[in-house]
């Protein structure tokens, strides 16, 4: 536990350290976050053409609204968080792995959820817009990757002992057990 504790403690303090370096910003974050706000914009279209995406803006054409995709508001903090609960636990590396892209797809699908929200939220009423935007979505996006932990921790496959008592040899463990040789 302590293992734990101590590599997820330095997977996220150096992954938040990465994350604001300009480097990183100009060339992942800012091209990641005006990612989601075109697949935002593509989203609403569907049943909504007056609105279309700039860079990391979701825009109204029909009164002028907008919301600017900033950091944090993203999903990549929580994903952070899942990347180091999910690579610091002793796990396989495949399970790691895949339990990540399930978890960055869930994540990211509720942030989504978040912006699209927020987006007309605040076309309707300010005031509740800036409480579900300080309050119930940050809450909520990193439940979610609490959520997806956890119920990765519980999709792992039991650890494997290869000696002591508990080694399932069923020659020793039971005795109605019957020994071939071949």
């Amino acid at each position: 536990m302590i293992r734990f504790f101590i590599l997820f403690l330095i997977l996220l303090v150096g992954l938040f350290t990465l994350e604001v370096l300009e480097p990183v910003q100009q060339h992942v974050i800012f091209p990641f976050t005006a990612g989601i706000a075109k697949v935002c914009s593509w989203l609403v279209q569907l049943f909504d053409s007056d609105v279309v995406s700039t860079g990391k803006i979701l825009r109204s054409l029909s009164n002028g609204f907008a919301v600017e995709i900033q950091p944090g508001c993203n999903g990549v903090e929580a994903l952070i968080i899942l990347f180091a609960a999910m690579f610091a636990f002793p796990a396989p590396l495949k399970h790691k792995f895949i339990g990540f892209g399930i978890g960055f797809f869930a994540i990211q699908l509720l942030n989504l959820v978040r912006i699209i929200s927020l987006f007309y939220l605040g076309q309707w009423n300010m005031t509740w817009f800036e409480w579900f935007h300080l309050y119930l979505w940050q809450a909520l996006i990193i439940l979610d990757a609490l959520v997806v932990w956890l119920i990765w921790l519980r999709m792992l496959p039991p650890p494997s002992s290869s000696s002591g008592p508990d080694n399932n040899d069923d020659s020793t463990d039971n005795p109605e057990a019957i020994a071939v040789s071949g």
